[in-house]
């Protein structure tokens, strides 16, 4: 069996609007959907991507304002990249000095990366590349032939990379590239979110809180390609858990040997299914099971806006 690749990352941030600040209103993504943790309704769930919220582009939030700081190290994605398209890196440089985002350049697999961490401490880069769609999605300044197309792909920090490794060839699916330093590069099918770069020294070891990626999920085309996945994830000894439905995509969930949580989630039903592709992520949307309490999770859960920003002090303007 083979994945096409990435079809969602989720983290966990602190204050909500700072994670819509930065990510709508500095990298011009699109909110698609706010709804809330179906295993705790009492905290936000975001999910930003292209306009139509396509597998591939879907970054997703846990926001938890003043708890723990987390470390990021072994068992963890360490570094999320972003494609952009050709010819937009200066754009994006430009854009990160307006808001005061420090940055710094890298090379590796003969690509220039844009490395820079969001306001929580997550690693985040951009890399051009030809292969993905615009994204037709215009906020804040960021029009299509820079916007973000989608995931560029991952690095892994594994605990146990040469374990890691052997899921990712073998189970997974994704063609080994070649190696460069520290790092073996893994590719899939898809044109975006299709490179996944593992790191083959073992970092800290890393610690589940704020500024920390969760997991990473992986697609299905669709629910039998998953019972599919399910069944072979288990036949090679992994421990995987029952389909469990996120009402936009279901998901499986297991751990692999290097102690990063993957996930498998199915392209259908999207983001549209319950507001309309031209409404999405304009109001909270809740599962059935928490709608009839919904005057007590909307007083818990803190106020944000989805709104453009002025360049910060001393940015450019």
């Amino acid at each position: 069996m083979k994945t096409t690749g990435i079809h969602h990352i989720t983290a966990i941030v602190g204050h909500p609007q700072e994670n819509v600040d930065f990510y709508a209103g500095v990298l011009g993504l699109r909110l698609v959907k706010q709804t809330v943790n179906f295993d705790d309704p009492g905290t936000y769930h975001f999910y930003f991507g292209n306009e139509g919220g396509k597998p591939g582009t879907i970054i997703t939030f846990f926001p938890w304002p003043d708890a723990y700081k987390g470390k990021i190290g072994s068992g963890q994605v360490g570094v999320t990249s972003y494609a952009i398209p050709k010819g937009a890196m200066s754009f994006w440089q430009n854009r990160l000095r307006k808001y005061d985002v420090s940055f710094a350049m890298s090379e590796r697999f003969g690509e220039t990366y844009l490395q820079f961490d969001d306001p929580h401490g997550l690693h985040l880069e951009l890399v051009e590349r030809e292969e993905g769609e615009l994204n037709t999605w215009n906020f804040g300044g960021v029009t299509s032939d820079v916007a973000i197309k989608g995931f560029g792909g991952a690095t892994l920090f594994s605990m146990r990379p040469e374990r890691t490794a052997e899921l990712l060839e073998h189970v997974m699916g994704l063609e080994y590239v070649g190696q460069e330093g520290e790092l073996a590069r893994y590719r899939s099918s898809a044109d975006i979110g299709n490179t996944i770069d593992l790191r083959l020294s073992r970092a800290g070891y890393g610690q589940l809180g704020v500024g920390t990626v969760h997991h990473i999920a992986w697609r299905a085309k669709d629910d039998e390609e998953q019972l599919r996945w399910q069944q072979y994830i288990a036949d090679q000894g992994y421990q995987v858990t029952p389909v469990q439905d996120r009402n936009y995509f279901n998901a499986i969930y297991f751990r692999e040997h290097g102690s990063i949580l993957f996930e498998i989630a199915t392209d259908p039903p999207g983001f549209a299914h319950d507001e309309s592709h031209e409404s999405m992520g304009k109001e909270l949307k809740l599962p059935s099971q928490y709608e009839p309490h919904r005057s007590e999770i909307e007083k818990v859960l803190l106020p944000f806006e989805v709104r453009e920003l002025e360049s910060s002090a001393g940015g450019e303007s």
